[in-house]
Formats: C-alpha cells, sequence, structure tokens
C-alpha cells in the first residue's frame, strides 16, 4: 500500500523478517530514541522487518561504496549508482553536493527517507482505520524512533510489536569487508560461501561523530542468518541467557547491546574448536565464557566487528562508562545464577501479565473497531501464532516476506527456499 502511494518502492520487493526488535539488537542499530516497550504490558511478540527502499543487484564484482566521508562501518551513498529513473524519483530525499566542475552529486538520505516513510506509512494506517476491515489487524500506536518506525498492531488476542526499517539492499558482499572472506571461519564447510555472502544491507543509522543525514551503517543482517545454522544449539542458550541478564543490567549509560554480544559469540565461533563449541552440556560453560569475552572486551574497549575487523565497535566510549559496566559485570560474573533467576523471575511476570491482559479482553463486552458483527479473533490469533511458530521453529533460517502491492491481503513467506 505504500509502495502504491508514490510507487517509490520496488514493485517486486521482499522484506526480511528477523525475530526480536531492534532496540534488542537483532541488526546493528544503536539509537538512544527508541521509546521503551514492556512486553506483557505494551506488545506479546516483536519483530524487526527491514523494507528496501531501494535495490542494487550487483552480479559479480565487490559493492564499493563511498566511504571517505564516513567512520568505519558506514557510508554514504550517491545515486550515481542508480538509472536516472530512480534519480528522479528519490531526489527530494537526497542531500545535494555541488561539485567544482558543476555536477551534481544526489547523496541517499537516511533521514529524509525515514521522514518519508513515515508519513506514508501513516496514510496507509489512517486510511485503514477509516475503512475497517475484517481480518485486518487493529492499530494500537504508531510511534517514529529516530530513523525507525515502531508500530503495535493488535491481532486477535495478541499484540504484536514490528520494529519497521527503511533500508538499502545489495546483493553481493562490500569491497571493505572483502579480506574478511579470505580468512579461515567455523561455517567452512557447512555452508557455503555464496549463502554467507548472498548480500547486505545499509541501514539508516550514523556513527557517533558521523553526518546523520547522510551517513549509513552496513548490516550483514542476511549473512548472521545463515551463520546461525552453524551455532550449536547449547551456545545459543547460553547467548540468549547471558542477553537476558545484561540487556537491563549494561542499558545505561548506553555502551553494550545484544549486538555486540552477538559478535562476540561469532568471534568465539572462530576461536575455539569445534568438538567443544558441540559438547550438548556446555551451556554453563558457555554462559561464562560469554560474560568473560564480555568483561574482556570491556575493560580492553575493544570489539571488532565481526565482518569487518578493522572496526571497533567500543573505541568510542569514555574510560568512566567502561569501567562502571565492567564492574556491575563482575558482580554478575561471581554468582550468574542468581543474575539468570532474576531474569527468569521477570520473563515468567510479563507471560501472567500478558495472559491477565488477554483474559480481561476475552470478557470484555466492548466490540473491537475492527469488527463486522463476527468474532474475527479466532482466525486472526491463529495468524499471529502461525507467525510466531513459524519464526521460532526456524532457528537461523532466512525467512522473507512477499506482498504483492495489488493484493495487500495476501502475503506469504520464504523460509531459505521453501514457500508458505
Amino acid at each position: 500500500m505504500v509502495q502504491k502511494l508514490d510507487q517509490k518502492l520496488p514493485v517486486a520487493n521482499e522484506y526480511l523478517l528477523l525475530s526480536g526488535g531492534v532496540r534488542e539488537g537483532v541488526v546493528d542499530l544503536d539509537l538512544d530514541e527508541l521509546n521503551v516497550y514492556a512486553r506483557g504490558t505494551d506488545y506479546d511478540m516483536d519483530f524487526t522487518l527491514l523494507v528496501p527502499a531501494l535495490k542494487l543487484h550487483d552480479r559479480n564484482q565487490p559493492v564499493t561504496l563511498d566511504m571517505r566521508h564516513s567512520a568505519l562501518c558506514h557510508s554514504w551513498l550517491s545515486l550515481r549508482l542508480f538509472d536516472e529513473g530512480t534519480i528522479s524519483k528519490w531526489k527530494d530525499c537526497c542531500t545535494i553536493v555541488d561539485h567544482i566542475n558543476g555536477a551534481t552529486n544526489y547523496f541517499f538520505s537516511p533521514t529524509k527517507v525515514a521522514d518519508w516513510f513515515y508519513d506514508s506509512i501513516s496514510i496507509v494506517l489512517s486510511e485503514i482505520q477509516k475503512k475497517p476491515q475484517r481480518g485486518m489487524p487493529k492499530v494500537e500506536k504508531v510511534e517514529k524512533n529516530g530513523t525507525i518506525i515502531s508500530v503495535i498492531l493488535g491481532v486477535g488476542s495478541s499484540r504484536m510489536l514490528y520494529d519497521i526499517v527503511p533500508v538499502v539492499s545489495f546483493k553481493g558482499w562490500p569491497a571493505v569487508a572483502q579480506s574478511w572472506l579470505m580468512e579461515n571461519h567455523f561455517w567452512d564447510g557447512k555452508i557455503t560461501e555464496e549463502e554467507v555472502i548472498s548480500g547486505f544491507y545499509l541501514v539508516p543509522a550514523c556513527s557517533y561523530k558521523g553526518k546523520k543525514d547522510n551517513e549509513w551503517r552496513l548490516s550483514f543482517a542476511r549473512s548472521e542468518v545463515q551463520l546461525k545454522k552453524c551455532i550449536s544449539s547449547s551456545l545459543m542458550q547460553a547467548y540468549q541467557a547471558c542477553k537476558a541478564i545484561i540487556i537491563k543490567l549494561l542499558s545505561r549509560p548506553k555502551a553494550i547491546s545484544p549486538y555486540h554480544l552477538r559478535s562476540m559469540m561469532l568471534w568465539a565461533c572462530d576461536r575455539l574448536p569445534a568438538s567443544y563449541l558441540a559438547q550438548e552440556d556446555y551451556a554453563a560453560h558457555f554462559l561464562l565464557g560469554l560474560i568473560d569475552d564480555l568483561q574482556h572486551c570491556l575493560v580492553n574497549k575493544m570489539c571488532p566487528n565481526y565482518f569487518i575487523p578493522q572496526c571497533n565497535m567500543l573505541e568510542h566510549l569514555s574510560e568512566e562508562t567502561v569501567m562502571l559496566h565492567a564492574r556491575k559485570l563482575s558482580s554478575v560474573r561471581s554468582d550468574p545464577a542468581e543474575h539468570l533467576r532474576t531474569a527468569i523471575e521477570h520473563v515468567k511476570a510479563a507471560n501472567r501479565l500478558t495472559l491477565e491482559l488477554q483474559r480481561r479482553g476475552s470478557t470484555s463486552s466492548i466490540p473491537s473497531p475492527q469488527s463486522d458483527g463476527g468474532d474475527p479473533n479466532q482466525p486472526d490469533d491463529r495468524l499471529a501464532k502461525k507467525l510466531q511458530q513459524l519464526v521460532t521453529e526456524n532457528p537461523g533460517k532466512s525467512i522473507s516476506v512477499f506482498i504483492n502491492p495489488d493484493d495487500v491481503t495476501r502475503p506469504h513467506f520464504r523460509i531459505d527456499d521453501k514457500f508458505f
């Protein structure tokens, strides 16, 4: 429906659906503007949806980006890479740089793209609310947080939070990460190089000293989905446990995100013997190892990006912030079981609150504004649970959503190469 407003979005588009929100570190965005939503109170399940605003298919050559003005892992994007029709269509979402020779260069602006995207989504959702249809979800909240649009939809008795991110999608691999392919990795022989380097994204996030109107960040979310296939279940359990412990403990001042932790896990997979990582009953060992690795990164103020190792993701932190978090992490290391129990209790409390809110909703006699006199909750709820089931039952698999702009009532999903 957004595509049909002004035909800016690609007609045949592919959206990458990731489990978990931006604020939980699913993609490497670290925005202070993101509002805090509470699981149970505000939503029951959460996803990140990457929506390509532009797509570039570079078949064989490494993609060369304009990184002259940016920090490592970031880039400006000149529309010179695209055809005249694309430039004309997106001029109003660009910053303009005039050169001495008289040529004009249009740089795709993440802030202007996000503003356009938010305005377009708001128009679409307003139309949906004016003309409610059976089977359409209820729009409970829409907010713009920096360059991210957060939408909470009521689907039956469930509430689903979507962090929707307008991105630039590339087929191929960036030249800046080409040397990473020359190294030995834990996934060698388990999945093909073609699966790992099938594509990457530019996401709307600037570096700490970057120009927010021009700078995008490289994201390898598609590759990370493939790499998860090669990580043992016990290590993934340890990662989830570690994330649950630190996500609130180290949230203020802003320094460590789950994305840092995931990078450390990938480095650990490269460093440690595969026979050790394959031990099914070593989840506790792995948890302690991840805490130790995180402590080491903090004390040394060093956390290399997994795909672009020359990029240190912690170099901007102050000594005061580093030492504060290192002391907090030392308390976790002294009694990790107690901190894990606390995290589990928080999850249980959120689940109880969710069930209580659902119970209240089911006993209410007030009809839903989306209702047309029947009982749409049951089929809608099944749809929500089906989506959650697809994500949870296919860990490490690439889940894409395809929508036909001429018939938005019939989305379908692709899990790796299988369609649903």
